[in-house]
């Protein structure tokens, strides 16, 4: 389940990050819009780390010699 949850996540994080770039190039795009994306972006970014975190520490119980 929980690998379920990090996949969509990152699918999230791709599909955010693709229409961060559109906004980017749009000459007419809002403070309101870039403001949406910003705080998106920041979920994201932090699921991320999460999800990196918790696998780092998964490394690391998994190699550590019992």
């Amino acid at each position: 389940m929980a690998d379920e949850m990090e996949r969509t996540q990152m699918r999230t994080a791709v599909e955010v990050q693709e229409y961060a770039r559109a906004l980017k190039e749009d000459p007419d795009v809002t403070v309101l819009e870039l403001r949406f994306v910003a705080t998106r972006l920041s979920e994201c970014l932090t699921d991320a780390l999460r999800i990196a975190e918790s696998r780092g520490g998964r490394l690391e119980r998994e190699r550590m010699p019992e």
